[in-house]
C-alpha cells in the first residue's frame, strides 16, 4: 500500500497517448501487487525527459520487453532442438544404435542346419552330416592372447598371425578352429585355456570316401555345396539355419543361448548302386594303371529307365579332405568333357540308313580297298577292305563304308537323326556343368563335313551322350533321358518303395531297325574290333571307337594322343545294362578295342552277376575254351583310320577309287558302293551268332573264308553242338498264326505292323535261349 503514495508524482508528469497506456497499466500493476517498493526514485526516473522533451520511461520498458521475447524465443528453439534430436535418435536412428550397443556386449552367430542325407538306391548313406566341435575365443577373457593363440596353432597347424589378427579385430568373438577333428578338439580342451570355448556344429562326412566323389561333390566350410549333387541340390539339402546369441556381461563373463533352432534339410535318393559304382571305379583304376592314361570314365545305365547305376571318373578325390585339392580332380569327365567319338558314331550312320530303308544288313558295299576321295580329300581305313556287307562295315569299322551310307542319307536326314539321338543338346541329367557337345549347323556342312561326321570326326559329344545313344538302341529304338536322382523328399530308412517314372521318352528308330542293330553290334564283339568285350555266359554287343585329340599348341590333330572308347550292352536280346567306357590318351596301345573293351568286359561281367541276370549263353565245359579270346592279336582290333580328314590329293588321284574287276561297273554303282547282283558272291546259310557265342563268341574260320576270299585271321573256335531253341520261320504267316507259333516255340514275339510277315530277326534256324524275343515285321 506504501507504493500508492507515489501515484501523484506520476500524475504530474506529461505523457504522450502511448505512454499513458503504459502508465495506466503500471498503475493497475501497482494496485494489484502491493509490494514494499521504494518507487520515489522510479517515479523521478520516469518523469525525466529527454533533451527533446520526451519521456524516457516508455522506450526503456519497450526494450526490456523485446529482450524478454528474444530470451523466450531462444529458450523455445533450444527446447525444440533438444526434443527434435531426441526424437531423431530414439525413432529414426534406433536400429543403428541398438546394433552398436548389441555389438559391444553380444554377437549373433548363424548355426548351420543339418544337411540332408544322400542315399544310393539301396538306402546306403553316401553323404551324411555329423556333429563335431568348433573352437572359438572370447578375446576379452584371455589374459595372454598372443600366448594362447600360439599354443592352439601348434595343434591346429594354422598360421598364428592370421588367428591373432582375427581375435584382435573382434574383442567378443573369434573362430579359432571350425569343425575340428575329434583328436584336435580333445587336445585343445585338455589345455583348459581361459577364454577358449567349444560349440557343436554339423560337418559333412562321406563314409565311402572316394566312391562317386565327382557325382556327390563336396561342401565348403559354410556348408554350401561346391560341386556335384551337393551344389545342384544345395537349397534342398541345406535346410534353414538357426541363430545363437553370445553375450558378455559387465564382468566380461561369456554366456550363450540359442535364439532359433535350425531346420534340417531334405534327403536325396540317387539311382546309383554302391556295389556297381565300386566295380566301375575299381576296374577303371586298374585300366588307368595299365594304360597310363590322363583320364577315364565308366558309365553303367539301365537302358529301359535311363537310371545311371554307376558313374566313375579317374582321377578322383576324397571329399572328406577338400582342402588343397587339385582342380583337375574335381572335373566330372562324364558330363563336362567333349571329345570326338570316332567309330562309335557309326551306329547312328548305319541305323539311320537302315531306318530309312536305304540299305539292309546283308547288302554288299565296296570299300575300295580302304581308300576314298571326297572333294580332293583322301580318307583311309585302318587296313584295306574290299567288298563288305553292311554288318561287316560296322564290325570292321570301315570308314569308307560308313561314308558311302552317309552320302545316301544326305545332310538333312543325317542331321535329323543325330539330333533325334540327343546330340547337340544337354541330356538334362541332374548334375552341374553339363556340356551340350559340339555340332555344326547343317547349313554349314560340306561333303567333307558329312563324310567326317559319319565316322565320328568333326563332332563333339560327352560320355553321357554316348551312353544315351547306345541305350536308345538297346531299348528297341526309344530314347530315354538319363537320370541320377530318384527322389528329393524320401523319408529316412526304413525305406519305402519309390516309383521311378522315366521322362523324355521318344522313338528315334523303329523297333525292327533296333533289332537289326543289336544283331550287327553283336557281330562287332563276335567277329570285329570288339573281341575283347566277350562275356562268359552272356551275349554282348557294342561298338569300339578311336579318335584323334586336337593339339591346341600345334593347332592340329595329334598323331600320338587318342581317345579310345567302347559302348555296349548285355544280354543282347533283353539288355539289362549299358556300359560306356572312355580312356583318354593311353600310352602305347590306344585303340578302343584294346584299352576300353577289356574294361567293359570286366565291369559288365561282374555287374550282371551281381544283378543275378540269368545266363543266355551256355557256359563252356572248360575254361580252355576261352583261349581264343585271351590270345586275340592287337592288330585285329584296329579300326577306322586315325587320320583326320584333311589330307589333300591331286585331282588325277580321284579317278582311281574303283574296284578292280573283270566285269565293268557303272559309275553310279561305283559311287554308291552297291554291287550288282551278278557280281555278288552266292550267300551261304548264315551261321548262328548265338552258337558262336556259346563256343567263345568267335566265328569259325570256314565261314569267314566262305563269305569273302579274305585271309584267315585270329584263332579258330571249335564247332560244338548247340543247345537252345531253334527260331522257326514266320515269313508268310499272319499275325495270329505267328503268335501261336511263337507261343508253341517258347519265344516272345515282338510284332511290328499288320498283315503278313515279310521280315524277322533273328532269322529262322537261329538257336536262342528260351523266352528270347523275336521281332517280326508285318505288311499288307
Amino acid at each position: 500500500m506504501r507504493a500508492r503514495r507515489y501515484l501523484p508524482a506520476l500524475r504530474r508528469c506529461k505523457y504522450s497517448p502511448s505512454d499513458r497506456k503504459f502508465i495506466s497499466g503500471l498503475k493497475e500493476f501497482i494496485r494489484a501487487v502491493p509490494v514494499n517498493w521504494r518507487l520515489a526514485g522510479v517515479g523521478r526516473h520516469i518523469c525525466l525527459k529527454s533533451v527533446r522533451g520526451r519521456a524516457v520511461a516508455p522506450n526503456t520498458a519497450r526494450g526490456k520487453n523485446t529482450r524478454l521475447y528474444l530470451l523466450g524465443g531462444v529458450l523455445f528453439l533450444w527446447c525444440f532442438a533438444i526434443c527434435f534430436r531426441l526424437v531423431y535418435l530414439q525413432i529414426f536412428c534406433y536400429g543403428e544404435y541398438e546394433q552398436r550397443a548389441e555389438h559391444q556386449h553380444q554377437r549373433s552367430i548363424e548355426v548351420s542346419a543339418r544337411r540332408g542325407i544322400i542315399y544310393d538306391r539301396g538306402g546306403h548313406e553316401l553323404a551324411m552330416s555329423i556333429n563335431v566341435e568348433s573352437v572359438f575365443a572370447v578375446p576379452n577373457e584371455i589374459p595372454d592372447l598372443r600366448g594362447t593363440i600360439s599354443l592352439i596353432s601348434r595343434i591346429t597347424h594354422e598360421n598364428p598371425h592370421e588367428i591373432l589378427a582375427r581375435c584382435e579385430a573382434s574383442k567378443t568373438f573369434c573362430w579359432v578352429e571350425r569343425k575340428a577333428d575329434a583328436d584336435v578338439a580333445e587336445r585343445i580342451r585338455n589345455l583348459n585355456l581361459r577364454g577358449i570355448h567349444f560349440q557343436k556344429e554339423s560337418k559333412r562326412f562321406y563314409p565311402k570316401r572316394e566312391l562317386a566323389a565327382q557325382v556327390l561333390g563336396y561342401v565348403g566350410m559354410d556348408d554350401d555345396g561346391v560341386s556335384g549333387i551337393e551344389r545342384e541340390y544345395n537349397d534342398e539339402l541345406k535346410g534353414k539355419p538357426g541363430r545363437m546369441v553370445i553375450s558378455v556381461d559387465a564382468r566380461k563373463q561369456w554366456f550363450g543361448s540359442v535364439e532359433k533352432q535350425p531346420e534340417p534339410g531334405q534327403n536325396i535318393v540317387l539311382t546309383l548302386d554302391q556295389q556297381i559304382q565300386y566295380i566301375a571305379e575299381k576296374e577303371l583304376a586298374t585300366a588307368m594303371q595299365q594304360t597310363h592314361a590322363i583320364s577315364g570314365t565308366v558309365i553303367v545305365e539301365n537302358p529301359h529307365t535311363g537310371e545311371i547305376l554307376a558313374l566313375a571318373n579317374e582321377p578322383t578325390f576324397n571329399p572328406n579332405v577338400s582342402e588343397h585339392l587339385n582342380p583337375k580332380r574335381l572335373v566330372n569327365h562324364a558330363i563336362s568333357d567333349v571329345y570326338e567319338p570316332g567309330s562309335t558314331f557309326k551306329t547312328i550312320t548305319i541305323s539311320a540308313a537302315l531306318d530309312e530303308k536305304l540299305t539292309n544288313p546283308n547288302e554288299m558295299v565296296d570299300c575300295q580297298m580302304g581308300s576314298i576321295v571326297v572333294d580332293g580329300v583322301r580318307i583311309h581305313d585302318s587296313e584295306p577292305h574290299g567288298v563288305l556287307t553292311v554288318s561287316q562295315v560296322l564290325a570292321e569299322s570301315s570308314d569308307v563304308g560308313a561314308i558311302k551310307l552317309a552320302f545316301r542319307l544326305g545332310n538333312e536326314r543325317f542331321y535329323q537323326y543325330i539330333r533325334a539321338f540327343g546330340f547337340g543338346e544337354k541330356t538334362g541329367i541332374e548334375l552341374p556343368h553339363e556340356t551340350r557337345g559340339l555340332l555344326r549347323p547343317v547349313d554349314r556342312w560340306s561333303r567333307v563335313a558329312l563324310a567326317s561326321t559319319s565316322m565320328g570326326q568333326g563332332v563333339g559329344i560327352s560320355a553321357i551322350q554316348l551312353a544315351s545313344l547306345i541305350s536308345a538302341i538297346a531299348n528297341d529304338g526309344v530314347h530315354i533321358a538319363p537320370h541320377i536322382v530318384i527322389s528329393t523328399d524320401s523319408p529316412p530308412p526304413p525305406f519305402q518303395t519309390v516309383a521311378f517314372h522315366p521322362t523324355g521318352e521318344r522313338r528315334v528308330i523303329s523297333s525292327y531297325t533296333a533289332a537289326e542293330m543289336k544283331q550287327m553290334m553283336e557281330g562287332v564283339v563276335l567277329r570285329g574290333t570288339g573281341k575283347k568285350a566277350v562275356l562268359e555266359g552272356y551275349s554282348s554287343a557294342g561298338k569300339t571307337g578311336t579318335a584323334q585329340k586336337f593339339d591346341r599348341e600345334a593347332r592340329a590333330y595329334s598323331h600320338t594322343k587318342y581317345v579310345g572308347s567302347f559302348a555296349g550292352f548285355a544280354p543282347v536280346n533283353n539288355p539289362a545294362i549299358v556300359v560306356a567306357v572312355i580312356i583318354d590318351s593311353a600310352v602305347g596301345l590306344h585303340q578302343g578295342g584294346q584299352v576300353a573293351a577289356p574294361v567293359f568286359q570286366r565291369v559288365a561281367q561282374q555287374t550282371l552277376e551281381y544283378l543275378h541276370i540269368p545266363h543266355d549263353v551256355e557256359l563252356p565245359a572248360s575254361r580252355r575254351m576261352l583261349m581264343a579270346e585271351k590270345h586275340v592279336k592287337e592288330r585285329d582290333l584296329d579300326e577306322g583310320s586315325p587320320d583326320h580328314p584333311g589330307e589333300a590329293v591331286d585331282a588325277q588321284d580321284s579317278g582311281q577309287d574303283t574296284v578292280a574287276s573283270a566285269t565293268p561297273i557303272t559309275q553310279g554303282d561305283a559311287e554308291s558302293g552297291v554291287l550288282p547282283a551278278s557280281l555278288r558272291e552266292p550267300e551261304l546259310p548264315k551261321q548262328d551268332p548265338v552258337k558262336t557265342a556259346q563256343v567263345n563268341q568267335f566265328p569259325s574260320g570256314s565261314q569267314q573264308s566262305s563269305v569273302l576270299p579274305m585271309p584267315l585271321r585270329g584263332p579258330v573256335a571249335l564247332d560244338i553242338e548247340q543247345g537252345g531253341i531253334v527260331v522257326p520261320s514266320f515269313i508268310g504267316k499272319g499275325l495270329r498264326s505267328a503268335i501261336e507259333t511263337a507261343e508253341a516255340s517258347g519265344l516272345d514275339l515282338d510284332a511290328v505292323g499288320s498283315g503278313v510277315a515279310n521280315e524277322q530277326s533273328p532269322p529262322a534256324g537261329t538257336h536262342v535261349p528260351a523266352g528270347s524275343q523275336v521281332t517280326v515285321r508285318f505288311a499288307r
